[in-house]
């Protein structure tokens, strides 16, 4: 399992634009849209990538892993 498969991840439909909205509560807010589901998703598993890629060249620990057992407790 890779880092970055450790942060759920989370593509949801905008009210207000009727575009999908990825996220990765705890490691990074809103970072990309798009009309189309798949491919915001596809996005949003690149940044997160990216995003735990950065944090480790510059020496900066990872937040705790959201994927796992108790994943509806930190939601909430």
């Amino acid at each position: 399992m890779t880092d970055a498969a450790r942060y759920v991840k989370f593509v949801e439909c905008s009210d207000e634009d009727g575009a999908f909205v990825g996220q990765c509560p705890g490691l990074i807010g809103p970072c990309c849209h798009g009309p189309d589901e798949s491919e915001v998703d596809r996005e949003l598993c690149q940044i997160v990538e990216d995003w735990v890629s950065l944090l480790r060249i510059v020496g900066r620990p990872l937040p705790p892993p959201t994927a796992g057992k108790y994943v509806s407790r930190l939601i909430a």
